[in-house]
């Protein structure tokens, strides 16, 4: 138990620095230049679309904690002038004993922590962007301060998040199993394509800092009530609540909880995706980011139509209708 918290702190910390100067670098170098928009298209793809194809490299190396060090030495060699790359790898074995060992014998961490610590790693993670892209507008950042926060993260999983290696990785799965992945990718496109598309009149001045707040908690909270009731129960009360709330979303209180809702998936999705690839815990991470790329790539593409309450229920009701059967066949 104690063990699994350290490298969840450890590996929460890291993702911290690695999403928030990969922020600040983007904000504070390219943002309002005429290279903005192809910039954002990269920073996304590298971010999230490359996930997939380095989570599996790592997991057949079994060398996850290497290469998530390596991303934040990447990160931190962004910040001398001759090096312009950004990096974000996410290393699989911070959830090794959060997703699967419930269900695996000699490991100490208790099942029921699987959702919330999958929580607890996005709660530190998801704020990167926001500070990073405020602080990154706001003025230059030293470079020795950034290269020594990265390299301290590098040292800290080297040295201290130690595991035991990967299951061997199989992608022999049934057909439920595939159909199973398939609708968790499509839950997450759409939970990233809504959060371009949300549109309310009261998004300014404090409530729109009170909105990004509402995501991160929201994601967070549904790993914690996932544990505590269940993921069919979290994934249906949160999503239907959600469905209703956004029909009143011109309230700036009942949008808030819809966002806040809406977003309690997101753990849940991570656990069922670890769960239909087990022995591969950097890939099935990864294929929920490429999805997180691919909802950026349809309002990239312009295809965001008037954004309203009815609209954004739908996608609830959507969602709900693809993750409540997944997960009821993931527990049969």
């Amino acid at each position: 138990m104690a063990r699994a918290v350290w490298t969840t702190s450890v590996y929460s910390v890291c993702h911290f620095l690695v999403d928030f100067f990969c922020a600040y670098l983007l904000f504070g170098r390219v943002y309002g230049g005429a290279a903005w928009v192809t910039g954002m298209l990269l920073y996304n793809f590298c971010a999230f679309a490359l996930q997939m194809p380095f989570g599996l490299l790592a997991d057949r190396l079994d060398k996850n904690r290497i290469v998530a060090a390596a991303g934040c030495a990447l990160v931190a060699s962004a910040y001398f002038p001759r090096f312009r790359a950004c990096a974000d790898v996410y290393d699989g074995r911070s959830r090794k004993c959060a997703v699967s060992c419930g269900r695996r014998r000699g490991c100490p961490q208790p099942q029921r922590e699987e959702g919330r610590t999958s929580g607890r790693i996005y709660l530190a993670g998801r704020f990167r962007h926001f500070f990073g892209a405020a602080l990154g507008k706001a003025g230059a950042l030293p470079v020795l301060p950034a290269v020594l926060c990265l390299a301290s993260g590098a040292a800290a999983i080297l040295l201290l998040c130690k595991a035991p290696r990967n299951e061997p990785i199989s992608f022999e799965g049934t057909g439920k199993l595939w159909a199973i992945a398939l609708c968790l990718f499509l839950v997450v496109v759409i939970r990233s394509y809504a959060g371009f598309l949300f549109a309310f009149p009261w998004k300014t001045g404090p409530w729109a800092t009170v909105l990004v707040c509402s995501v991160v908690l929201g994601k967070t909270a549904g790993g914690f009530l996932s544990d505590q009731f269940g993921l069919r129960r979290t994934v249906a009360a949160s999503l239907g609540l959600a469905a209703l709330l956004f029909l009143f979303s011109d309230s700036a209180v009942c949008g808030v909880t819809a966002v806040l809702l809406f977003n309690m998936t997101m753990p849940v999705t991570l656990r069922l995706a670890a769960d239909v690839f087990p022995g591969a815990k950097g890939f099935s991470f990864g294929l929920l980011t490429f999805a997180l790329f691919g909802g950026f790539a349809c309002a990239w593409l312009g295809l965001i139509p008037r954004g309203s309450g009815g609209y954004y229920a739908a996608l609830s009701v959507l969602s709900a209708a693809l993750l409540v059967p997944s997960v009821h066949r993931a527990e049969v």
